[in-house]
């Protein structure tokens, strides 16, 4: 079968990550902004390794100069995953990008982001939802900031908060604070960790800050007695199995890709694309991928699109809609 129309349902998608290279060149033209040395032969994005990526991605984001930039990149990004097969998604949101962390400024940002997923889901009937980001290696005091801006704006669509950037920086109870407000406001919370960090940044993180879902968390293969944890508590990993090959994280095969044995040893795994024109992947890639390297067929997906819409920060309501969708071609 084509894996492009199987319904998918995606957990860890970057909004400014999801910018198609020709959208953000665009801009650039538009703008007259000269970033052309983020840019390849074949004009796609270009870096050398993780950290001149979050260079280039910050790079790409000085054209998204207001309100209605981002609402064209929310449909720009939406047309691209529901084109393959994504009928709920959820998206990182960063104020750090959208008014510089400024709360009058966030809302208009944020209803532009809003408007754009409305008529996409009328359009295109994908359904969107977003999580507040702040940035890790921007430090604690901007993520107060961040945090801040998420309480302020929760809502139907704003749903969760969490944290990306550099993993590496910092500890993970250096952001407790904007954790502990996020969760007090009634925000649910996902955070980035084992990606690049160990099986112990993975601890930390759900020791210090008490997140419902981890952010790749496949690092934590590394020590049995934590996955074993993973699965008793039924925490949800979002794990981004191509990103991970591409930047070499974890593993640079999807042979040597821990995603199965996290599944088989009872971890609650999804599948997402974090970055997917970075990496020069989508969702029907990794599923392709997927099939190829484990055999993974129908109802290995259908399995790991349930366990991601269980999971997903919306309410009740919305998920009976999807699952619906979901069964549909069941």
């Amino acid at each position: 079968m084509s894996w492009q129309s199987f319904p998918k349902v995606e957990l860890h998608l970057h909004l400014e990550g999801g910018a198609p290279a020709p959208f953000i060149a665009g801009l650039a033209a538009e703008k007259h902004i000269d970033i052309a040395g983020i840019f390849d032969e074949r004009g796609g994005y270009v870096y050398r390794d993780f950290y001149h990526f979050l260079k280039v991605y910050e790079a790409a984001c000085t054209v998204l100069t207001g309100p209605e930039e981002f609402y064209r990149l929310t449909l720009a990004v939406l047309e691209e995953s529901a084109k393959h097969g994504v009928v709920y998604s959820e998206c990182f949101l960063s104020p750090d990008f959208c008014g510089g962390r400024d709360v009058a400024a966030w809302r208009d940002y944020l209803a532009a982001i809003k408007a754009a997923a409305d008529q996409a889901e009328r359009r295109m009937g994908i359904t969107l939802r977003g999580i507040v980001t702040c940035i890790r290696h921007f430090g604690p005091d901007k993520a107060r900031e961040t945090a801040l801006c998420a309480a302020e704006t929760m809502g139907d669509f704003l749903t969760g908060f969490g944290m990306a950037g550099a993993e590496l920086v910092g500890k993970p109870g250096d952001f407790a604070w904007s954790f502990d407000m996020a969760r007090e406001a009634g925000l649910r919370l996902t955070c980035h960790a084992g990606e690049w960090g160990g099986p112990e940044m993975v601890a930390d993180t759900l020791r210090d800050l008490r997140p419902e879902r981890i952010g790749h968390g496949v690092n934590a293969i590394r020590d049995l007695a934590l996955v074993d944890r993973l699965a008793e508590q039924g925490t949800v990993l979002e794990v981004c199995p191509g990103s991970n090959v591409f930047l070499g994280a974890a593993t640079r095969t999807w042979k040597g890709h821990p995603i199965e044995r996290l599944r088989e040893r009872g971890v609650k795994v999804t599948v997402s694309t974090d970055d997917p024109p970075f990496f020069g992947i989508t969702m029907t890639s990794d599923y392709e991928n997927l099939e190829r390297t484990f055999g993974w067929d129908e109802e290995v997906f259908a399995s790991v699109n349930k366990v991601a819409l269980d999971a997903a920060f919306c309410d009740g309501a919305t998920k009976e809609r999807i699952a619906k969708r979901l069964e549909a071609t069941r």
